[in-house]
């Protein structure tokens, strides 16, 4: 009766052995052609399962027709990407994660996914009307990114595909600590073009990693054919040499093909004998998304074959007429759907909008320092030990970091023999290759894979060296950037907590890519910190601070001081820390203020001798820490002096002075007696002849000729 029903008329019928043939059934009243191109194989599948799966397929699509119904009524969800045709595989990618086990690494086309996972239709909706309530982030992502960090369902951004790499950090941690867990990493085909997919597939197979990584292929990116993106139109083709790498291919549409797969993919990372890859071949029924037309770029012909595949409809024939359920059983399923999504929609819309009010919430975690109410800082807790430089003193604080916390971790580039500059000389052996060890050259890895590692427990601590020196960072801003916003995004749910160390600067006679400084970048990356030493104990203080607190730290290393005399001091004790955005005055003066960090602090005081001899008081501040900085200390000397210098290597263009140069215009305006002058590199490139750099970087004269013309106005 059921088949009698549902089926209405056949044609075009196809031999029996490929198991496809055109028919039409009814849905929703409405009659739709449906090619069975395949038959669902139910075997091994007990009938309580095969409905509930219906049941939530069903559901999910209901859910994104009501989110297109919320954009046709203008009340929320100005982003949504359907998932129509990515069926299968969504349902069974949810149905094989276990909640608050494994660690699920969606994208934004996953609503099928999420809800298979876990995330309840009231609270999709929130998300989709950027609710307060939303679980992902309170409103504070785009609508359709779909996140639960409560059940290990993880806030992604939308920079396509960079979740691969957290995704391998999480597992490296599961490996290191042993555990029995799975990270799962879903992307669409075109997202796998980006380069540092192809450093997640190198690390997670080199290490063996418990990782799969799911690609949804429905031919398109955006407007992009895959014929446009590469070679092989079944991307998993591009893989094949990568060692260690189980790939398996699916139907996607088709959820039990798609669970079965997963099933073999989940039992190989098990065994310990690597990473595994998912590619399920799938169909884009609908747009990519509301603000895409794709009638534009796709044929008639392929958007009648692509509905003519849907896979809720193939779902339901096969449930009807293999006599799982009778036609009034579905329907019935179908309008309990209704009812939820009515519920949850009641539920959904009367919640509080999200609240810009709270922008300033959950932008960078507390401090360590501030967490523990040191209220008893003095700098004078420095001077009780023997005299050190700037690299011995660094790497004594790691080694007493490492030996403190027992789930601190340090990787990056030429670790294991002790880092390009021997700053961590000492440690591969003391602390071992599981704690310390090296990673291939690809700074994005670097980055996002100590993004993805803290994830596996809040006490972890990472440590990396960014890259060799700080020039070499710039393919890893990709994933600092994404990093700086994971805290605010999910509303304070989530806190990467790592230190990124670079070599800063020049003086070296280091040339190109060797003589850069970056901080006038990062400091306008909201979400970060960082700090900048110009002596031992500094070094000490702040690097204990970064390591034990929540959140991101770039720690930059003045290559310049690594062993230079005059930044030595007597080593702290073994609790020393300074605090983040608190500046040290290191020369008092009353005639002018030169504010400054990193090697400029040196050329500052160097200057500061020379023109005390011309009867000139200097008072240099050194910054230490330039986000935050001390507004406080800067202010009160400005107030005091009436003239400001600002003097960093970094050059003038963009770089940290023309910041402080502005909070000081405005609050301390009427205190001032002459110009502001900044004393920087030239707007040029730092050239390798030591003729080119003496001229390029500031020296100690180019500090005294500014205070000179500023005292003198």
């Amino acid at each position: 009766m059921a088949k009698k029903n549902t089926i209405l008329k056949e044609k075009n019928q196809i031999s029996v052995s490929t198991k496809s043939f055109i028919t039409s059934i009814l849905y929703q009243g409405q009659e739709h052609e449906l090619e069975l191109y395949s038959k669902f194989d139910f075997s091994g599948y007990k009938k309580e399962r095969i409905i509930q799966w219906y049941k939530l397929n069903h559901l999910g699509r209901k859910l994104d027709e009501k989110a297109s119904l919320y954009l046709k009524m203008a009340k929320g969800w100005s982003y949504h990407a359907p998932f129509g045709g990515h069926d299968g595989i969504q349902l069974a990618l949810g149905q094989i994660f276990r909640p608050s086990k494994d660690y699920l690494f969606p994208y934004y086309r996953d609503l099928m996914t999420v809800l298979s996972a876990g995330i309840s239709p009231e609270e999709i909706i929130l998300n989709g009307l950027s609710k307060d309530t939303d679980v992902a982030g309170g409103g504070r992502h785009m609508s359709n990114h779909f996140a639960k960090p409560s059940i290990n369902i993880q806030n992604v951004s939308s920079c396509v595909s960079n979740h691969s790499l957290h995704a391998v950090g999480v597992a490296r941690a599961i490996k290191k600590f042993n555990g029995d867990e799975i990270a799962f990493a879903s992307f669409g085909e075109s997202s796998t073009s980006e380069g540092y997919f192809y450093e997640a597939i190198n690390g997670a197979t080199l290490e063996k990693l418990p990782v799969i990584f799911v690609i949804q292929n429905n031919g398109y990116g955006i407007s992009v054919p895959v014929t446009d993106q590469s070679a092989n139109t079944r991307i998993s083709d591009n893989l094949v040499g990568f060692k260690n790498l189980k790939i398996i291919n699916c139907d996607g549409r088709d959820p039990f093909d798609s669970f079965n797969t997963l099933k073999q993919a989940r039992d190989y990372v098990a065994s310990g004998q690597g990473a595994a890859l998912v590619h399920a071949s799938c169909d884009r029924i609908g747009s990519h998304s509301n603000s895409d037309r794709h009638e534009i770029y796709r044929s008639e012909d392929e958007l009648k074959s692509v509905k003519r595949r849907d896979p809720l409809l193939q779902f339901r024939y096969h449930i009807l007429n293999d006599g799982i359920l009778t036609e009034a059983e579905i329907l019935k399923i179908e309008e309990d759907n209704r009812n939820i999504i009515f519920q949850a929609a009641d539920l959904a819309e009367v919640a509080p909008d999200a609240d810009g009010s709270k922008w300033s919430q959950n932008i960078v975690p507390i401090s360590y320092f501030e967490d523990n109410d040191f209220n008893d800082f003095n700098e004078n807790n420095s001077d009780i030990g023997e005299k050190v430089n700037l690299i011995h003193s660094i790497n004594d604080t790691l080694k007493k970091e490492f030996r403190k916390n027992k789930k601190t971790f340090l990787w990056g580039q030429d670790i294991s023999k002790g880092g390009v500059f021997n700053v961590v000389k000492g440690m591969p052996e003391e602390f071992g290759r599981e704690r310390v060890f090296n990673s291939p050259i690809a700074e994005d890895s670097i980055v996002g894979t100590a993004n993805g590692f803290t994830r596996y427990d809040p006490e972890i601590r990472v440590i990396i060296e960014g890259a060799e020196f700080a020039d070499y960072f710039w393919p890893a801003m990709e994933q600092l950037v994404e990093s700086s916003h994971d805290y605010w995004r999910t509303n304070g749910q989530f806190s990467p907590n790592f230190v990124i160390r670079l070599a800063s600067g020049g003086y070296i006679q280091g040339g190109l890519y060797h003589s850069q400084n970056l901080e006038g970048t990062f400091i306008t990356l909201p979400g970060i910190r960082v700090v900048q030493p110009a002596f031992a104990d500094d070094a000490a203080g702040l690097l204990r601070n970064a390591i034990r607190s929540k959140g991101i730290t770039l720690f930059l290393e003045p290559k310049y001081l690594y062993n230079f005399k005059q930044a030595s001091t007597s080593l702290p004790s073994d609790d020393y820390i300074i605090p983040f955005g608190k500046a040290r005055i290191r020369r008092t003066g009353k005639d002018i203020t030169i504010i400054t960090y990193g090697t400029a602090v040196h050329l500052s005081l160097f200057a500061a001798d020379d023109l005390a001899k011309e009867g000139i008081d200097v008072e240099v501040i050194d910054l230490r820490s330039l986000a935050p900085w001390d507004k406080e200390t800067v202010f009160a000397s400005v107030q005091k002096t009436n003239k400001v210098i600002v003097a960093h290597e970094d050059k003038i263009i963009g770089g940290v002075g023309g910041e402080i140069v502005s909070e000081i215009q405005k609050n301390c305006f009427k205190f001032l007696d002459a110009p502001i002058i900044r004393v920087g590199s030239k707007f040029s490139p730092v050239g390798f002849a030591k003729n080119y750099e003496k001229i390029i970087l500031p020296n100690q004269n180019d500090i005294k000729q500014a205070v000179l013309e500023v005292v003198k106005f």
